[in-house]
């Protein structure tokens, strides 16, 4: 069931995103650049769009992996929607073999083919199954491994980021959503996705 919550409730601008913050000691301030403008969070979609999704995902969630077509097609045919994924690797090691394996592949430029790889997963993950399924897509373990090693830091504190926003936005699990103003926890439809981007728009 989704979980809707507006943030203008609260307050509006940068502010909004600190007042619905629970009253936890972070490490990085969340703000509305740090969640919608993060350096190293991978974004599709239009880098320029004028409303932005950002989607809290795992790969091992087979919701995010249901909706994950559904995703790309709305924001496809839209054309003026920045999609920013921010890996929260909540199911076990499997999960964070897999997200620094996919955010490694960032790294040399193969990001799309290494997610959608992943998407196509069915079942429980192990690391056999996710080198499995990116050797499939035609990248190579040894160099995607390269890429983890080398941007390491970078990584690990993207991870460490995406974790810490998730837990201040109050969210349970994944797929979890912020849309402009107003954040969703849980599966969104089409017509409720659709819906929520026309809002943020109209906003």
């Amino acid at each position: 069931m989704i979980t809707r919550r507006n943030l203008l409730a609260v307050t509006t601008g940068t502010a909004a995103f600190a007042a619905v913050l629970p009253r936890i000691a972070f490490s990085q301030e969340i703000t509305e650049k740090t969640v919608f403008h993060d350096p190293d969070a991978p974004v599709l979609g239009n880098p320029a769009g004028d409303v932005t999704v950002v989607e809290f995902f795992d790969y091992q969630c087979p919701y995010c992996k249901k909706i994950h077509p559904m995703l790309e097609k709305v924001v496809r045919e839209d054309g003026n929607v920045r999609l920013v994924l921010k890996d929260w690797p909540v199911s076990g090691g499997a999960s964070i073999f897999a997200a620094q394996a996919v955010l490694g592949a960032a790294q040399i430029g193969k990001y799309e083919p290494a997610m959608g790889a992943l998407m196509k997963t069915t079942g429980k993950l192990t690391e056999e199954a996710v080198e499995k399924a990116l050797t499939g897509a035609g990248l190579t373990m040894k160099e995607i491994a390269a890429a983890v090693n080398e941007h390491s830091a970078k990584i690990s504190g993207l991870l460490d980021r995406n974790y810490s926003q998730a837990l201040a936005f109050n969210f349970a699990g994944t797929p979890s959503f912020v849309i402009g103003r107003t954040t969703f926890a849980g599966v969104l439809d089409e017509k409720g996705l659709k819906e929520a981007i026309a809002e943020a728009r109209a906003a």
